[in-house]
This record gives structure tokens, C-alpha cells and sequence, in this order.
């Protein structure tokens, strides 16, 4: 069984930085492709960021790329979500997702594992 859990989620203004990280439990980190996901109220949760086995390619949404970096520690264990230049529209509850395959996904119905989320508000 894996395990994940979000943290680093929080309130910060418009234009700021915020950090999430994701911890996974299980020594078969390695072997998963990881994913970021979000849902705003009322809207359907949305594909944000994926990383492959290794760590490069990596994969973004059109609405976060250049402003978003998905990095992963498969020493750690951990996977990380850097977050510049926030818009309000970026307001959501987050998600880190397992996938146990080898090929990346943008839709979250192919993930295997999900965290339990963490919630990011982005203030005009």
C-alpha cells in the first residue's frame, strides 16, 4: 500500500511563491509516475503537473507552465510543487496522485494513489 500526504499549502497573495511537497511511504517511490492535481469549488478536478520515473520529462498545464516546477527525490521519497507567481485562479485544493506505470497521465483516472489534498488560496 502507498501512502501520500500533502503539505505546504496555505493563504499568499497574488504574485507570490508557495512550496508543496508530497511524501510517500513505501519503498517503491521509484516505480511510480506522480502527478499534481487540483479542484476549485464547484468545478472538476484538473491535471496540474506530472514527473516521470526518474525525474526528467516532466509534464505541465498550459495554465501553470512557466510559473510551476514539479521536481522529485526518489532518495526521499518526496516530490515537490514549486509554485511562482500565483494568480487567484490558481485558488484550489491540491492533490499528489501514484500512477504504477512507467507512462505519464494528464487525466486522474489512470492514478493509482492520491493524497489527502491540501488547500492553496490565492488572494487578489
Amino acid at each position: 500500500q502507498v501512502q501520500l500526504v500533502e503539505s505546504g499549502g496555505g493563504l499568499v497573495q497574488a504574485g507570490g511563491s508557495l512550496r508543496l511537497s508530497c511524501a510517500v511511504s513505501g519503498r517503491t517511490f521509484r516505480r511510480y509516475v506522480m502527478g499534481w492535481f487540483r479542484q476549485a469549488p464547484g468545478k472538476e478536478r484538473e491535471f496540474v503537473a506530472a514527473i516521470s520515473l526518474s525525474g526528467d520529462p516532466t509534464y505541465y498545464a498550459d495554465s501553470v507552465k512557466g510559473r510551476f516546477t514539479i521536481s522529485r527525490d526518489n532518495g526521499e521519497n518526496t516530490m515537490v510543487l514549486q509554485m511562482n507567481s500565483l494568480k487567484p485562479e490558481d485558488t484550489a485544493v491540491y492533490y499528489c496522485a501514484a500512477r504504477g506505470s512507467s507512462f505519464w497521465s494528464a487525466s486522474g483516472r489512470e492514478y493509482d494513489y492520491w493524497g489527502q489534498g491540501t488547500q492553496v488560496t490565492v488572494s487578489s
